[in-house]
């Protein structure tokens, strides 16, 4: 029979948090899968609700939601993915329902950037079982939270939904580029973008809240498209010759989920320079980093002039990563497997 298996997370489809529920089936568990959100009012403004109040109200109607949805039925392990909405009270009635509570998140919960939003998280952290974090700095700051088992891991990805497409004549000229950026707007992004271009860097950005850049105008010719999930996600990355890699300074992240992704879809990753990233490629042989834009210019333009060499360290890059074991059924598996949840 197989073990059940209780996510809170993000139900949207081709969102890394609803691929976790399809890797956490893969390996064996029977899942049921419940959105926080959606036990909060839909008119409410949740996000920025979130953070200016703290969370006041919208986790005791969380509590009541899945706590009504799940009746009496018993868990091996609750998953919480995230977890701004869920608060103690939750979490001590699961306890009484399941084996094994456990948060993931890669946000920077303990950081500044988010204002009171993870106010409610925090008073959460000594209820789970196990913490999992992506930095180095959360561990001590988990710790000093409460939290009773703390777990530093790279992120990771989906193997299935980060898998290569294949390419016809007619995908790869639709979403061919030459240097391609894929992610959201932040402030200190646009002069970073409009100096590349200053550069001559022949840039493509795709990616959501570009309009709201002071550097608009800018940046407005070579912002071709907005988010891009699933199959436009994998075209996007696999059809550049040269995929860039930045990490929110805000979030504290010294690499990201593309850092993996883009390796795994084949492509070339020419991200900024971290001793995580350094620790996970070797510079100039399975991926290139920089320190600024004018390095990182010159690193696109060597690519660019290099076909064959960039070719070469994407393909030294996808290899590296393969041999790492950081895709999430691998990565999910052994962590419940070490507390004899699976």
């Amino acid at each position: 029979m197989k073990k059940k298996l209780l996510f809170l997370g993000d139900d949207s489809p081709l969102t890394n948090s609803w691929y976790r529920t399809k890797s956490l089936a893969r390996i064996g568990f029977d899942v049921v899968h419940l959105n926080p959100r959606n036990f909060t009012p839909r008119l409410y403004p949740v996000p920025g609700l979130c953070n200016r109040l703290g969370n006041p109200v919208l986790p005791r109607l969380v509590e009541y939601g899945v706590m009504s949805r799940i009746g009496g039925a018993h868990f091996d392990c609750v998953w919480v993915d995230n977890g701004e909405l869920v608060g103690p009270g939750l979490l001590r009635k699961l306890a009484k329902q399941a084996g094994f509570l456990v948060n993931y998140n890669v946000d920077d919960p303990y950081g500044t950037r988010d204002g009171r939003m993870w106010r409610v998280y925090l008073h959460a952290v000594p209820y789970y079982d196990l913490v999992m974090v992506v930095r180095q700095e959360n561990v001590a700051e988990a710790e000093a939270a409460g939290a009773k088992k703390v777990r530093l891991v790279y992120r990771f990805y989906d193997p299935v939904a980060y898998a290569q497409r294949t390419l016809t004549k007619e995908l790869s000229a639709a979403w061919a580029s030459e240097v391609l950026f894929v992610g959201t707007w932040m402030p200190e992004r646009g002069p970073f973008m409009t100096r590349l271009l200053d550069l001559g860097v022949p840039l493509t950005i795709c990616g959501n809240d570009w309009n709201l850049a002071p550097q608009r105008e800018r940046l407005k010719p070579v912002w071709k498209r907005r988010g891009l999930m699933g199959d436009d996600y994998a075209y996007a990355i696999q059809c550049a010759k040269v995929n860039l890699g930045l990490c929110s300074k805000g979030n504290r992240d010294r690499h990201t989920t593309r850092s993996l992704e883009i390796p795994a879809l084949g492509g070339l990753l020419c991200a900024v320079r971290t001793d995580e990233h350094l620790r996970l490629y070797q510079e100039d042989v399975e991926a290139l980093f920089w320190d600024g834009p004018e390095e990182c210019a010159a690193k696109c333009q060597k690519a660019l002039a290099d076909p064959g060499g960039a070719a070469a360290v994407a393909a030294a890059g996808t290899s590296k990563l393969g041999s790492l074991g950081l895709d999430s059924d691998t990565v999910m598996a052994a962590i419940l497997r070490e507390h004899n949840v699976l």
